[in-house]
Formats: structure tokens, sequence, C-alpha cells
């Protein structure tokens, strides 16, 4: 059978039980519907955990930005699973001891303040549609090769089944899917990974086959970097970013793990503390199998890519690269009308989303419109490298077809958990809490439920218009947490002396000032982004690292405001002093 028709099957067969699993898990009140009832299980909850953390991000955008990056892809390795462990050590337990349904709903009890409650929720709307995009990109990247249709109907594919299960089953609903989602995305990216290292290495493991050597005794890595020398490029093992932008943007990787409120609140859907412990354990080890393998699959797809089409005539060329073509992610330029493809330093766009002309080239390759380049180069979309990597080593059509399951399933999976956030963040923050404090439950969960439906609508335009590939659009998302989150989550824990004051202050601040550089030097929505260069980065800090800046403005100004502010109530104070032991805690408290 056809890569087609095998998506289609595989495809189906994974939407099928999404939907029965949401169907015979729908919510039937708030609680289930904000926090699964709390009654799952620490395993149930470590799977869902671990798919909700493993976006199309990381099944898709990671392993692309580590295989054109190299070295400097490392950042996204140790940012995301530090952070994770940050996360699961320092703020899970105690945030679960506090028994709240949200994080906005933590920071306005812990800061006595719906002002505090209504700036956490802005930050979790920023955060999570910023999140959302990349998601919503990665559906329509998978859609759009393999059944055939255009990005944009690929993404609307993907609002209509996530909203299902969003909408009818809530937390509980997208736990006991993440769950099935974790079985089928990790699946989809450890098979082809030990088929194409036992095809480059011999050995199975892809971890051991990254460092091994190939048939004739060449280290797969020393290959590699002969090969990116010879073209022109960075030796794929050395690093061009600056120390301090790798620190920078770890650091906003890590610390904005810490302050996601879609990984958050999954640990209130655990009965105790100590199961949210367990939960993080499991949640770190399946974590940990696909981030550990992705290194492995980048240096495969860099070096088959380049093996494969580097002086390579078009009319030879595999179908897998005429095919991807056609979606726009896979774009040529033949300047010297030599036929041939030369793959080479830059992009034949100068980094830009290629436009193509409605003709054809002398070869039958599809024309760039804004292409200003005189000689031969190749762009490559890095979203497409996971994708793409299957079909460049000649695995089996089915092999492929299951790594497009398995990128919807890691696309699906956060997506709705970030829908929930956003849901939430509406029904139970800002009308229940604020505006209606005397309304049904019945009736707070329909305006959630249409809440979910507004913000698929919002992803979907995110979706069809990123503002870059997934990881980085992401890590955009993990630097506005990291400045406007994580302080008043640590602090509200362990400081009893940080008031509503300096916690609004240093929200907002943080916030606001990381929100204005992405705009500016990232969206290009400020200042002149047709001369706006990395030269012009304040400190040489990029966008991405831009959170870590936003997160130390943050702290510095909660600390300065509460010291010239009067201090939190005493029964605050006895809260935060109670919390910091995590234990003795049943249920998550009502609303």
């Amino acid at each position: 059978m056809g890569i087609q028709t095998w998506t289609f099957i595989i495809v189906g067969l994974t939407f099928a039980l999404y939907i029965g699993i949401a169907i015979w898990s729908r919510a039937s009140s708030t609680k289930e519907f904000y926090v699964a009832g709390g009654g799952v299980s620490p395993l149930a909850n470590g799977l869902a955990t671990a798919a909700d953390w493993m976006s199309a991000a990381s099944f898709l955008g990671m392993a692309g930005i580590i295989a054109f990056s190299g070295y400097d892809g490392s950042v996204y390795l140790m940012g995301w699973t530090g952070g994770y462990v940050l996360l699961a050590l320092l703020l899970a337990p105690y945030l679960r001891k506090f028994g709240k349904f949200t994080v906005p709903d933590f920071i306005g009890d812990r800061y006595y303040s719906n002002v505090a409650r209504t700036v956490a929720v802005i930050a979790a709307l920023f955060v999570s549609f910023t999140y959302v995009a990349g998601q919503m990109r990665g559906v329509g990247v998978v859609f759009s090769r393999f059944l055939d249709v255009e990005v944009n109907t690929g993404v609307f594919i993907g609002m209509a089944v996530v909203l299902f299960y969003a909408f009818l089953g809530g937390m509980k609903g997208i736990t006991y899917t993440q769950v099935a989602q974790y079985c089928v995305l990790i699946f989809a990216f450890m098979v082809p990974a030990i088929f194409i290292s036992l095809m480059a290495t011999g050995n199975p493991v892809p971890q051991i086959g990254m460092g091994s050597a190939g048939e004739d005794g060449v280290y797969l890595l020393d290959k590699l970097d002969g090969l990116m020398k010879e073209l022109g490029f960075t030796a794929y093992t050395d690093g061009s970013k600056s120390t301090t932008d790798v620190f920078f943007i770890t650091a906003a990787l890590m610390l904005g793990t810490a302050g996601l409120p879609h990984v958050i609140i999954r640990f209130f859907t655990v009965p105790k503390v100590s199961d949210a412990r367990k939960s993080a354990g499991y949640a770190l080890f399946f974590i940990a199998i696909l981030y550990t393998t992705a290194p492995a699959i980048a240096v495969f797809a860099r070096t088959n890519l380049m093996e494969t089409v580097q002086d390579t005539p078009y009319n030879e060329i595999p179908d897998w690269f005429t095919k991807w073509e056609e979606t726009g992610l896979i774009a040529w330029t033949d300047k010297n009308g030599d036929g041939k493809i030369q793959y080479l330093p830059g992009s034949a766009i100068n980094g830009k989303k290629p436009m193509f002309s409605e003709l054809r080239g002398p070869v039958g390759q599809r024309l760039i419109s804004n292409s200003s380049l005189t000689r031969n180069e190749l762009y490559v979309d890095r979203d497409i490298t996971v994708l793409a990597n299957p079909e460049i080593a000649g695995l089996p059509n089915w092999i492929i077809a299951l790594v497009a399951a398995g990128g919807l399933a890691a696309a699906l999976s956060t997506a709705a958990g970030l829908l929930l956030v956003i849901s939430t963040s509406i029904s139970h923050d800002l009308i229940k809490k604020q505006f209606a404090p005397e309304i049904s439950d019945k009736k707070e969960l329909l305006i959630a439920r249409l809440s979910a439906v507004l913000a698929v609508l919002v992803a979907g335009y995110f979706g069809i218009n990123p503002p870059g590939f997934v990881a980085s659009v992401v890590a955009l998302a993990f630097g506005l947490a990291a400045s406007s989150f994580f302080p008043a989550i640590v602090m509200g824990i362990f400081s009893k002396r940080m008031n509503r004051e300096g916690a609004i202050t240093g929200m907002i601040a943080g916030l606001a000032i990381t929100t204005y550089y992405i705009a500016r030097f990232k969206l290009g929505w400020i200042g002149h982004p047709e001369t706006s260069t990395s030269n012009d980065w304040w400190f040489g800090i990029s966008p991405e690292g831009f959170g870590t800046v936003g997160m130390i403005v943050n702290f510095f100004l909660a600390m300065l405001i509460s010291r010239f502010t009067p201090p939190p109530p005493k029964e605050v104070q006895e809260i935060v002093e109670n919390i910091r032991i995590p234990s003795g805690v049943g249920d998550a408290l009502e609303h």
C-alpha cells in the first residue's frame, strides 16, 4: 500500500481511539472538567504529563533544530529537561498541597487579590496562545504532506478533532486521551530511530548508534562534521551561539517550564501529594526516552539529507523530495541552470518562508519568487526533519505513516491541555471568581466549553499564520512563562513577606518587557524589522532567551516593592508556612 493509504488507516484508527476515549470519559462536573475529578493514578498521570509536555516542539521541532543547529541545539535539550526536573522537585508538590484548580487560582488566593488573579489570567492566555500556535503549525505540516491537503486545511482538521475531546471531556477526557497519545507518539518516534540506527551503524540503540562507526569504519559524527565542512558549514559539533545567549536561552526554557500552567495543572489531578511526586518521576522517565533519542535522529537526518540531495540532478531526485516541495516546505533555486541541487550554507530566500510563482523551472521545479541570490541553494523547513527522515532513509510506508500519526498525537495532546488552560482561566478565574461568584456548576461548565471553542478558533489562526518554526515559537512561550509566572509562584511558596503589590508589579513588568522584546525582534511589529539583525539585540540576547531578563526584572521589582508596602495578612503567611510541608493533603479544594 502507498504512504497515503497507510496514513489514512493509522491516523484514522488513532483518531477513532481518541474520540472513543473522550466519549467514554466525558466530564459531568466542573471538577471532572478542570482536574479529572482528582482521582487519576500516578502512572496514568505520568503518561498524560509526558504527552502534555512532549508537544510538536519536542516531536517535530526539537530534532529539527538540533539537526540544523548542531551543538547550538543542545540548549533545547538542557533547558526543557532541566526545567521539568525543576518543576517536579521545586514546585509541583507545594502547588498540589495548596489544592487549587489553576495557576491563576493559586496566585489570586496567595496574593489575596483579584487584580493579581486577573494579571495571572492574562499571562496564562499569552503563554497558552503562543504555545498553541506551534502545535497547530505542527498539525498543518503533518496533514499537508501525508493527507495531501493544504497546510491550512490540515490545521482546520486538527482544530475539529482537538475541540471535540477537549469540549466533551475536559481534563478527564484529555487525561486518558493523552495516555493513548503518549503510547502512539513514543512508538512512532522510536521505531524509525531504531531502524535507521541499525541501517547506519548496525546498532539498534539510537543513543549509542549516534556515536558509533558505520560500515566504512568512520564514526557517524566525524562523518557529519566532514560533510558539513566540505560544503562550507560550521562543523556539526561546533557551536556558533555566544555563551551569553546559550545561558539565557537555557535559563528561559528551564524557568519557563516551571511556570507552564498546562503542565502544572496536571499535578492537581492526582489524589495526594505523594502521588504528585510519583507521577512526576514516571513522567520524567517517559520524557527521557524521547529526549535522549532526539539528538540521534537529528544526526541521522542531517547525514541522510546531505548525502541524498547534494549534487543530485533534479530529475533523479527521489519522490519524497518533490512531495515535500509541493507542500512548500522544501524549495530549491537553480540559478546557474545546471539542474543539480546544491546544499550550501544560508537559505535561498534569506531565512524567509518560500513564496512560489505559478511557473515551473526548466527541469520541473517550483520557482521561488522571493529569492534574490545568484547561486543554487536549498531551503528545508526544520519542522519536516522527523517526518521526512523515514522517507529519506527508504523505510517501509507503514513506518512513514506511523510517524505522521505520532506527530499528530504530540501536537494534539499539548494543544488540548493548552485549550483547557485557556477555557478554565476564563470560566473559573474570571467569571466564577470575579464576575459571577454565584453561578451554578452547570453554567460554569457551559462557559468553559464555549471558551474552548473560542480558544481553538484563535489557535487555528496562529497555526495558519505562525511567527516561526515550531520549536522557536514554543520557546517564546517559555520565555513569557519565565518572565511572568515563575517568580510569582516561587516567591508565593517560599517567601512569607512577598505581598500582592510586589507580585502584581513584578508580573506586569516581566511580561511587558518580554512581550515588547519579542514583538520587536522576533515578530517585527515594532521598529524597523527590515533592517533589524541580531546585532541589534540587547546584550546579545536572542528573543528566545530574553524571558530570563524579564524574570530578573520581575524578581527585582517584586522584592523591591514588597519591602516598601505592608506585609501579607497573618492568615496568608500561615498558608505559606503550611504548604512548605507538602504532605497530609487529600482532594483539591472545592471552588
